[in-house]
């Protein structure tokens, strides 16, 4: 249950079973890299709203930011949620896509929600090492400068709510959408961040990168630090509630955590850009590339943020070293 709530400062707690919680995080930085995780660069585990674990690689304090990769996705979502309450955005009526706007075209109709969902039916590639990689082509080719203009450029593949389909260009499709809804261009967009969800939960102000175009790149670049990120893991868990306070609308991570699909690389189910584990915990995560995420475990009242760098080949090794770090909360 959760017993605190961190301040500027954060309240950090000896676990009952120390030793157990040494002995799983030492087995992710005693050789950094290793042949397991490869290489971790913070882990910060979060009980009853206590650090009761924590510890950094090389050249990382924490005061480190770093980068989130598609954790970022995961945030993008909860702005959303904000913005919706606002009454700023419809998460069912055509999104605001401007290159979709004839009524004509195939595209028209698809929502907000079926893009957060991933079931926008939209030709994207989400693939890091093929040369014909949409994403690739998006985030550092041709599409870079108008990262959003690009995606929403795809054609159908699917019929719109047909299929899951992950998708960087869908999340950035959306935060131009919400840059839009909250202002006119990155300091506004910024802002509405750092007011509306970053500060009141006791964050630096956010390090978010734009596009050319002056949209939030919000399928891949935030930047801050492990204990930050496990703030905004604190948030979700709590359902959207900081200390009494509400932030995000009533009823929005009981939405965001409604499965809409089964992604067939990972077998995960998906949600509103969370992903979703079917462990009996009720644990759901943001994921990004080479292993950023941040779990949280409901029925352990607990977040788990791990940074680094593991390729996917080292993934199922990475989540059974996840699911050790819990089988350890809920021993102690």
């Amino acid at each position: 249950m959760m017993n605190a709530w961190p301040e500027q400062t954060w309240t950090t707690g000896q676990p009952e079973d120390a030793e157990a919680f040494d002995e799983v995080l030492h087995r992710a930085f005693r050789v950094n890299p290793n042949p397991q995780t490869a290489l971790t660069l913070a882990c910060v585990v979060v009980r009853g709203g206590r650090i009761v674990a924590e510890r950094y690689g090389p050249h990382v304090t924490g005061r480190t930011r770093l980068l989130s990769w598609s954790v970022a996705k995961s945030i993008t979502s909860l702005g959303v949620g904000i913005a919706a309450g606002d009454g700023l955005l419809d998460l069912d009526a055509p999104a605001p896509v401007p290159e979709w706007a004839d009524q004509n075209d195939p595209r028209h109709d698809i929502t907000l929600r079926q893009l957060l969902a991933m079931r926008d039916g939209l030709a994207f590639d989400e693939d890091y090492v093929d040369e014909s990689s949409d994403c690739l082509e998006m985030l550092f080719g041709r599409g870079a400068d108008n990262m959003a203009a690009y995606a929403a450029g795809r054609p159908l593949r699917h019929p719109p709510g047909a299929q899951l389909n992950y998708s960087s260009g869908s999340t950035n499709i959306v935060a131009r959408a919400l840059g839009a809804a909250v202002g006119t261009g990155p300091t506004d967009t910024t802002e509405f961040f750092a007011r509306r969800l970053f500060g009141p939960i006791g964050c630096d102000p956010p390090d978010l990168r734009f596009d050319d175009a002056g949209t939030f790149i919000g399928s891949s670049y935030t930047y801050a630090t492990a204990r930050d990120f496990a703030r905004i893991g604190l948030l979700a868990l709590h359902d959207g509630v900081w200390d009494g306070v509400r932030l995000l609308p009533n009823g929005w991570m009981q939405t965001s955590l409604e499965v809409h699909g089964i992604d067939p690389d990972n077998g995960l189910g998906y949600g509103l850009h969370w992903w979703l584990y079917d462990d009996g915990r009720g644990t759901f995560a943001a994921k990004g590339y080479e292993g950023q995420t941040i779990m949280c475990c409901p029925s352990l009242d607990t977040v788990v943020v791990r940074m680094g760098k593991t390729p996917v080949a080292h993934r199922d090794a990475l989540e059974a070293w996840y699911r050790d770090v819990l089988a350890v909360v809920e021993s102690s």
